[in-house]
């Protein structure tokens, strides 16, 4: 997809859409609609309603915490009426506030589901690393004023690499039924001041990426050592763990699926990282049931029978 294209005005769009969206997270409770706090879900479908006259109801990807942010959070949603690519995109623009924005919307068959048939979820979390407090960054990243190092932080993070429980790092109220996630990678770079720690799984547990970045910056600074990561991941209880990032670090940049959709490709975000020239999709996914699976290979089954030894 490239960075500038027309959107099309003339031929309406009907039944599935799938929509990539981006906002900062700040003055959100998180995606998903509460009945107390304002979110990005309701936000958006009050805006996409507007543009189809009728209510609807928007599905994504993966949710995300109160103060995070998503510069490719995707969504699906069963079009009410017929409207083009043009009036869905900038229509619901046009009703968005200042913080959330339709990066695209795209036709796809009646069984994509954005969140069922994700094969993976990937963030990056950033860290600005210096002595002066940010002015600027100051809502899209963490400052963290000591000395940190990034090589060290990279390879005690790769103990996380892989099938494993990770109780140690799970929120005390994560309603998942599993602790166990598969990280295809997780790797930490520094920029000048910025460090990024860069994570892909084929799904997150409740602030377990705020959990495992306050463990790295404890290596970082060098209050812990290399192993630390490995003997938290062992422990498997998260009263033992390190502290919780800040959720401004966060952003989800991107939910990868079978090609067999054609999502557009763009870059990855946040803006920040931009330089670095990595568009979505490119890394190779690991070979796992669930990747099979919701790939619909012949013979592939639900990882859940493959686990349990039956059909």
């Amino acid at each position: 997809m490239p960075l500038f294209e027309f959107l099309d005005e003339k031929h309406p769009l009907t039944g599935r859409l799938a929509m990539a969206v981006e906002y900062d997270g700040t003055g959100y409770c998180g995606w998903q609609r509460l009945k107390h706090a304002p979110s990005v879900q309701e936000t958006l479908e009050t805006a996409l309603g507007r543009v189809a006259g009728a209510p609807l109801r928007v599905l994504c990807s993966g949710r995300t915490d109160s103060g995070v942010h998503a510069t490719r959070q995707i969504v699906h949603f069963d079009a009410p009426v017929p409207r083009s690519e043009k009036a869905w995109v900038f229509g619901a623009n046009a009703n968005l506030p200042r913080d959330v924005a339709v990066r695209w919307v795209k036709p796809v068959p009646d069984e994509f589901h954005a969140r069922f048939l994700a094969l993976a979820r990937r963030y990056r979390y950033l860290i600005l690393n210096q002595p002066s407090r940010p002015v600027l960054e100051r809502a899209n990243a963490t400052w963290c004023r000591e000395p940190l190092d990034a090589p060290r932080m990279h390879a005690a993070a790769q103990a996380l690499v892989g099938e494993h429980d990770f109780s140690s790092f799970r929120a005390a109220g994560c309603q998942s039924k599993s602790p166990t996630r598969h990280v295809h990678f997780i790797e930490v770079n520094r920029y000048g001041p910025l460090i990024a720690i860069d994570i892909q799984a084929n799904a997150f547990l409740h602030h377990m990426i705020r959990n495992i970045a306050g463990a790295l910056v404890s290596v970082g600074r060098g209050d812990r050592g290399e192993g630390y990561l490995a003997e938290l991941l062992a422990m498997r209880d998260r009263a033992r763990g390190d502290v919780t990032a800040p959720g401004c670090g966060l952003h989800f940049v991107d939910s990868v699926y079978d090609e067999r959709f054609d999502l557009p490709r763009e870059p990855l975000g946040p803006s920040l990282l931009a330089f670095l020239g990595e568009w979505t999709g490119e890394r190779p996914l690991p070979d796992t049931p669930m990747v099979r699976y919701r790939r619909g290979e012949a013979g592939a089954r639900h990882p859940a029978a493959v686990a349990n030894g039956v059909d």
